[in-house]
């Protein structure tokens, strides 16, 4: 017997937001999908994820596990957890640089420590910067629970994408 739930996910056009990128510094373009200014991009709104806060360096997200995150044994997905620290890592690359300068993820090394589940309740992801410097950025992020237990880390290699000069 199975029982069916449904979901609807609705997100605004991430074109927009791509332009303000473009001519919008990182911090500022961050803090102000942290404040509901900008909508965030399609991806958070599919995972459920938000960002709580943003400074030079570091940002916070957080999410709610439900059902529709899990795998086949009843558990968060590891491609969840994998999203969310990417996600912090890489926005905290973003939010050190100026406008018209982008990032992409080089590499993600991901260590999974204990199961989500919707009983875990609300989820911390903490990204941060930990090396950065012309044309590449080392950043780490964390998944902990309401009472501090790590969850899972990653660590992140960021490749600068300066704008191109016409």
């Amino acid at each position: 017997m199975t029982t069916e739930r449904q979901r609807t996910v609705t997100w605004a056009d991430p074109g927009q937001t791509a332009t303000l990128a473009r001519t919008t510094p990182g911090l500022d373009l961050l803090r102000a999908i942290a404040s509901g200014e900008i909508p965030p991009p399609p991806i958070a709104e599919l995972i459920g994820a938000r960002m709580v806060s943003a400074d030079k360096g570091s940002v916070v997200f957080t999410f709610e596990p439900a059902e529709f995150h899990y795998n086949p044994i009843g558990s968060v997905h590891g491609g969840v957890h994998a999203t969310m620290l990417d996600t912090a890592a890489g926005c905290a690359v973003h939010s050190t640089l100026p406008a018209g300068t982008g990032y992409t993820s080089l590499d993600l090394a991901v260590r999974f420590l204990r199961p989500i589940t919707t009983d875990t309740g609300t989820v911390t992801c903490v990204g941060s910067v930990v090396q950065q410097g012309r044309r590449t950025a080392l950043a780490e992020a964390r998944l902990v629970d309401g009472a501090g237990r790590l969850l899972a880390t990653a660590t992140s290699t960021c490749l600068i994408l300066a704008e191109e000069k016409s």
